[in-house]
Formats: structure tokens, C-alpha cells, sequence
């Protein structure tokens, strides 16, 4: 005889030997059929199988993680050889494509967990769409700025270092940070702008070549043409020379342009490598200044009623 039935048949009578409730007796032998039905054997069989189901998962994940981390690494290193002036934008990639890497197989580990613990994952599944299509909407500009600064990056359309001009926003300045969110840029005032990446549609990047350099330098054409065209083409040859690691193709004295209003310049071109064509075009417009002033020619002074062509 069971313990449990001792309980049952001592429990029917009170201490001075009275009949307890029949209630009382009926929920004891409930709670005897309960326990004798129960099957411990499946239940320790179902444990120990998915046990070991999720040991097998924890496995094979940490795995796929260390072979996604190590070809990521392997990739960035490949990439790194072939682009070192790009340090920057390589690390930002290589970050990148580690989380998505993680967050791929993170979602699949707990999916896979989930599912082996007999949770029903399709409708969390179809409540956390809802939830995340709301969430969705609400950041959407947030995950605008993450695809467009991921394009931006991976079509190495800027870099740190380089000077760009957004068009459609009428900002200019000096790359100091390609973000995955953001573009920074500092103005020739100091000033530092931090732009979203959704807000950029045209890039106009003034570091990737040569520039050209137009050196304009007021002149009277009456007072000879040709004289005046000689003693700025002696002045850009001497300074071209002082210069000739900057300057790519030689200074060509393009000739007399009209700027309207009566007013005239000699002008010079030539190409200058990125970045230093500011200082070198403001030299040349001294020195064709002050030769053409020492050759006792006339720089006019009066205000241009006309913008420069």
C-alpha cells in the first residue's frame, strides 16, 4: 500500500474517528490518478533529446561565428593590402560586415532554439511584423542614412581628406568623418557640419584629380596687348619653376577675356595638384600684379560691373 493511499484512507476519519468530507476525499484521489499517469520516462527521454539538440546548436553556431568572424577578417586584410590610403573607409566596412555577419547568424541561433523548445516561433513571427512595421515607420530616415552612407562607403564616392561641394544642399568643406549615418564636413570657416547621409543626392568631390587654376589679372588693352602678354608669360615661367612640383602642366597665357562692362583681364591656365590650387592661383595674381606694375603698365582698380565669365 502506497503512502499516498495510507494518507487517503487515514484522512477519512477525524481524531475522534468521524468521516471527513467527501470533497476532501475525492481531490486527493484526483491528485493520485494525476501523479500515476504521469509518463517520467517520455519526460526524461524529451529532455534529455532536446538537451542535447541544444548543445549540438550552441556548437554549430559557435562555429558559423568563427568561421563568418575569420573569413570577414581575411577579407578585410585583403583589402587593406590593396587600399591603404583608404584606412578609414576599409575599417568602417569591415565593422559593418561584422555585425551583419552576427546579427544574420544570431537571429537563425535563436529561431533554431526556439523552435527546439517547441515555441511557436511562426506566430511570434507574424506579431513582431506588426511591431516591427510600426517601429519600421517610425525609422525609416534612420535606416535611409544607414543604406545611403553604406553606398557611400562602399563606392568610395568621399573620402577623409577630400574636398567636396554638396550640390543639392550648398554645403562645402573638408571630409574629417564617413560615417555610416552621417557625413562631416568643415568649412573653409571652421565651421563643422554633421549632414545625414539621406539628405545627400549629388556629391561633387573636388579631390579625386588635377584642378584647374584660371588666374585673371586686370589689364587696359590700349596700352599694348602684346607687351602685356609677354611680361605675364616671363612672370608664370619664373614662378612655374619655383612652383613645378605643384603645378602638373605649364602656365598658357589664354589671352584677352572681356568681362563685361568695359572691363578686360589677361588670363592664364593651367592644372595644379588637388589641394593646392587656392594658394598657387592667389601667387600668380600677385606676380602678374607687380610685373606688369613694374613694367609701368596700368591695373585697373574701379569695380567690375559684370560677373567674371
Amino acid at each position: 500500500m502506497t503512502p499516498l493511499r495510507l494518507l487517503t484512507e487515514s484522512s477519512t476519519t477525524d481524531s475522534t474517528g468521524s468521516k471527513i468530507t467527501e470533497p476532501a476525499a475525492k481531490q486527493l484521489n484526483a491528485l493520485q490518478r494525476w501523479w500515476s499517469n504521469i509518463d517520467w520516462e517520455a519526460i526524461a527521454g524529451s529532455a534529455i533529446q532536446k538537451g542535447l539538440m541544444l548543445l549540438f546548436l550552441l556548437l554549430l553556431f559557435a562555429i558559423l561565428f568563427k568561421v563568418g568572424d575569420f573569413l570577414v577578417d581575411r577579407s578585410y586584410r585583403s583589402y587593406q593590402k590593396r587600399d591603404r590610403a583608404n584606412e578609414g573607409r576599409v575599417r568602417t566596412i569591415h565593422t559593418l560586415m561584422r555585425n551583419v555577419v552576427h546579427y544574420t547568424l544570431g537571429f537563425f541561433f535563436v529561431y533554431s532554439v526556439l523552435s527546439t523548445l517547441g515555441v511557436p516561433v511562426g506566430s511570434l513571427l507574424a506579431g513582431a511584423g506588426i511591431a516591427g512595421l510600426a517601429i519600421g515607420l517610425g525609422a525609416q530616415g534612420f535606416m535611409n542614412d544607414i543604406i545611403t552612407g553604406f553606398f557611400i562607403i562602399l563606392e568610395q564616392q568621399v573620402d577623409v581628406g577630400d574636398y567636396v561641394v554638396l550640390q543639392n544642399l550648398g554645403i562645402e568643406g573638408t571630409v574629417i568623418a564617413v560615417g555610416i549615418r552621417t557625413l562631416e564636413l568643415r568649412s573653409l570657416n571652421g565651421t563643422v557640419h554633421f549632414i545625414p547621409n539621406r539628405n545627400i543626392t549629388t556629391i561633387s568631390n573636388n579631390s579625386r584629380a588635377d584642378m584647374q587654376v584660371i588666374v585673371d589679372v586686370r589689364i587696359l588693352p590700349a596700352e599694348g596687348l602684346d607687351k602685356i602678354r609677354e611680361v605675364v608669360e616671363k612672370s608664370n615661367s619664373r614662378l612655374a619653376e619655383l612652383e613645378q612640383q605643384k603645378i602638373t602642366t605649364p602656365p598658357v597665357v589664354f589671352g584677352l577675356v572681356d568681362i563685361g562692362g568695359g572691363n578686360y583681364v589677361i588670363r592664364t591656365t593651367f592644372y595644379a595638384v588637388n589641394g593646392s590650387q587656392g594658394a598657387l592661383k592667389e601667387e600668380f595674381l600677385a606676380a602678374g600684379i607687380d610685373a606688369l606694375t613694374e613694367a609701368g603698365f596700368t591695373i585697373p582698380t574701379g569695380p567690375v560691373t559684370a560677373p567674371l565669365k
